[in-house]
C-alpha cells in the first residue's frame, strides 16, 4: 500500500499546474487552463532584447517614471490607492488600477519586470510568480507573469491571451531583468443589437520576438471559463491587475489609431 501511495504521489508531482475539469476552449481540444496543453518553445536567448522606445509624437504617456496618479486611478475608487513610484518604476500594490482616459484601437508600449526578491524565493512558482495583467478595455487580458524559470498552464503563461491562447514562444528575460511588450490592439465591433461584427485582435512583440500574431480573442478574459462577448463602448480604459505581487512597470505609452 505504501509503494502504491508513493507511486501515486510521484505521478501527481509531474502534472503541470492547471485544470482538466474546465470547459473546452471553442475550436480547440484543450480545456481552459489545461494542465496537459504543451508549453511553447523558448525563444533563442540571442534574439531577446528589451525595447525601450520613447513615446512618439502624439502618444499619451501613461507613466513617465514620476507620477502614477497623473494618468491612473484605483479600480475601487476612493477606497483604493494608485501604485507606488520607486526608482522610476510603478510598483503594483493593494488593488488594480485603470487609465483615466479611454481608448479603442491602439499601439501600446510597456516595460515590466518581476517582483523584487521573488527570484530568490523558491516558493514563488507558476501563477504565484510575479502575476499581473494588462486588460484592454478593462476586459481582454494580456498576461504578465515571470515564466523565465517556472511553468504554469500554457494559456496563463507570460504573454498569453489569458485562458485562451498561449504565446508562440516563451520570450522571458531572466527574473528581475526588464521585459518589453509592443502591442497592436484592435477593439471588437458590435452592431446596434449587440451582435459581434468583428472580434478583438492583438499582435504582441515581447523583447523583440513576435509572440502573438494578429490573433482573435474568443471573448472576454476570465478564470476557468470563456464568457461570451457583450456589447460595450467603443472606447474604454486600460487596466493593470494587482494579483498580490509587486510587479514593476515603466515607460508606458499609447498611440491611438484613427
Amino acid at each position: 500500500m505504501r509503494s502504491l501511495f508513493l507511486l501515486t504521489l510521484a505521478a501527481s508531482s509531474l502534472l503541470a499546474e492547471g485544470y482538466l475539469d474546465t470547459p473546452l476552449i471553442p475550436g480547440t481540444q484543450w480545456h481552459v487552463h489545461d494542465s496537459t496543453r504543451p508549453q511553447p518553445p523558448r525563444a533563442d536567448k540571442e534574439k531577446l532584447k528589451v525595447t525601450t522606445t520613447a513615446a512618439p509624437a502624439g502618444a499619451v504617456v501613461l507613466f513617465d517614471g514620476k507620477d502614477a496618479a497623473a494618468e491612473w486611478e484605483a479600480d475601487n475608487g476612493a477606497k483604493g490607492v494608485t501604485w507606488e513610484v520607486k526608482d522610476g518604476s510603478m510598483v503594483a500594490r493593494k488593488n488594480g488600477i485603470h487609465t483615466k482616459k479611454s481608448f479603442g484601437d491602439l499601439t501600446l508600449h510597456v516595460e515590466w519586470r518581476s517582483a523584487e526578491g521573488y527570484d530568490k524565493n523558491e516558493k514563488k512558482k507558476g501563477q504565484g510568480n510575479s502575476n499581473s495583467g494588462i486588460f484592454f478595455m478593462r476586459t481582454y487580458e494580456l498576461q504578465v507573469l515571470d515564466c523565465s524559470k517556472t511553468e504554469t498552464y500554457a494559456d496563463g503563461m507570460t504573454a498569453a491571451i489569458y485562458g485562451q491562447l498561449p504565446p508562440l514562444f516563451n520570450a522571458c528575460n531572466p527574473s528581475r531583468e526588464w521585459n518589453s511588450y509592443d502591442v497592436e490592439w484592435t477593439a471588437p465591433r458590435f452592431d446596434q443589437d449587440g451582435k459581434v461584427l468583428s472580434k478583438a485582435r492583438i499582435t504582441v512583440v515581447m523583447n523583440g520576438v513576435k509572440v502573438q500574431d494578429n490573433v482573435e480573442y474568443i471573448g472576454p478574459s476570465s478564470h476557468k471559463v470563456n464568457p461570451p462577448y457583450k456589447k460595450h463602448a467603443d472606447k474604454l480604459p486600460i487596466g493593470l491587475q494587482f494579483h498580490g505581487d509587486p510587479v514593476e512597470f515603466r515607460n508606458m505609452w499609447v498611440l491611438e489609431k484613427k
